[in-house]
């Protein structure tokens, strides 16, 4: 039998696939439901768009990680799935709730408790790439995160798709109780999975889970090359995180209906996404994380023409050829920004050090998240003052800087060892 076969049949990639939906699900919510909900009970694209500013825990996370490396809250759960366990609960409650509140009525409200629900992602997020990286060995990390960010995406189906179609026939409180179930599954996952043996050990003091993450990563890389790390790390997913700050508003200026957004999004997104990025996956076992950055990288950039293409040719009413058009912009986004995720989530694990993983991983996506959240935050005023397709056209050349920092962090002739720790 191959051995990507083997990788493939394994409890692990099941357990992958469990992280991914969890953790996608309350950010995609955030991204498309929520914008989506706030759209249609009458805020302005420019208060929407700073929403975004919401998410602010996501690029902070790396300040409280730490606790999680050296606390667990429940005993009988271990350090791992404790804090998956207490955050899952969390944001099932929140959704759930944000649901019964009027965005025009309850404003301040629905700002804390949307506020309140990055928080607990973004710490389901720090214990869940920690968990996740410890059951992972080292050749399984391109093929795991290529399953986890495929599970992630397809996650956003649920807000971004079935919760839209939903939204058509039923009162938002309803959806956002049905949209809070479906973190049910990744709760059974963590109740039922065994905590990892990398996990059993942690550091002895707080200062140590505070101070040796960064000295390590440091001393590892040397000063520079490791201010080059991190600065790839937020340039490289700056453009494409961009283009689709507002994708759902912006279907919606098009002309296009919440039905047919749903519809189109279910069918031509997540098929591509999930056949090109478990073979991407598969790929990455041959090419190395290195040059999967570099190739999956271009398909990214390419994908964001797509949004250019569509606001070129402007709204209007539906018809076939305009639902196609709808159709290939979802499907090569899906694609695009689903390889170079994929890889680009491979390379923050291949980064990490097994004895720090919690905090050095919150860090490397703390990083990640910076755009979508501050950068993401002036879509809506970019937008409203360039017209949308000078916007993309802006996402596009930003989408460049992280492309050239790959030939010093990750050159296409090196085998890509070098950002791994010493054992």
């Amino acid at each position: 039998m191959p051995a990507w076969l083997n990788a493939m049949w394994n409890r692990r990639m099941l357990i992958c696939i469990f992280t991914g939906f969890a953790s996608g699900l309350p950010l995609y919510l955030l991204l498309n439901l929520v914008p989506a909900w706030l759209k249609t009970e009458g805020l302005s694209l420019r208060a929407i768009g700073a929403f975004a500013l919401i998410q602010f825990p996501y690029t902070w996370k790396f300040l409280w990680a730490p606790l999680l490396d050296r606390y667990g809250i429940l005993p009988w759960l271990g350090r791992r799935r404790s804090w998956m366990f207490v955050s899952q609960i969390g944001l099932v409650a929140a959704i759930g709730w944000l649901g019964q509140l009027s965005p025009i009525d309850h404003l301040s409200l629905v700002v804390g408790l949307t506020a309140l629900l990055a928080f607990l992602s973004a710490t389901q997020d720090i214990a869940l790439d920690a968990f996740r990286r410890e059951i992972l060995p080292d050749h399984e990390l391109g093929l795991g995160n290529a399953i986890h960010v495929n599970a992630y995406r397809i996650a956003g189906l649920v807000p971004g798709s079935l919760s839209l179609i939903l939204a058509d026939h039923l009162p938002w409180n309803q959806v956002f109780v049905i949209t809070a179930a479906f973190m049910i599954p990744g709760l059974a996952m963590t109740l039922l999975v065994k905590e990892p043996l990398a996990a059993t050990g942690s550091p002895r003091t707080l200062r140590d889970a505070v101070v040796e993450p960064f000295r390590e990563f440091f001393g590892r890389h040397g000063v520079q090359s490791a201010l080059l790390v991190l600065a790839f790390l937020f340039f490289y997913k700056l453009g494409d995180s961009l283009c689709t700050a507002l994708a759902t508003p912006f279907y919606l200026d098009m002309g296009y209906s919440k039905t047919e957004i749903g519809i189109i999004a279910k069918n031509a997104g997540l098929w591509p996404m999930v056949i090109g990025g478990i073979l991407g996956g598969i790929w990455m076992l041959k090419l190395g994380i290195n040059r999967a950055l570099w190739l999956f990288g271009v398909a990214q950039i390419v994908t964001i023409l797509g949004f250019v293409w569509m606001a070129w040719i402007g709204p209007g009413e539906s018809t076939p050829l305009r639902l196609a058009t709808l159709a290939i912009v979802i499907a090569g986004e899906a694609v695009g920004a689903g390889l170079g995720t994929t890889a680009f989530v491979a390379f923050m694990a291949r980064t990490t050090h097994p004895a720090y993983t919690a905090t050095q991983l919150a860090l490397f996506t703390s990083l990640m998240a910076v755009p979508r959240t501050f950068i993401n935050a002036t879509a809506g005023w970019l937008v409203e003052a360039m017209g949308w397709t000078q916007f993309f056209w802006l996402c596009f050349f930003l989408a460049v800087p992280g492309m050239l920092l790959l030939f010093k962090v990750a050159p296409w002739r090196e085998n890509g060892e070098r950002t791994s720790p010493v054992a």
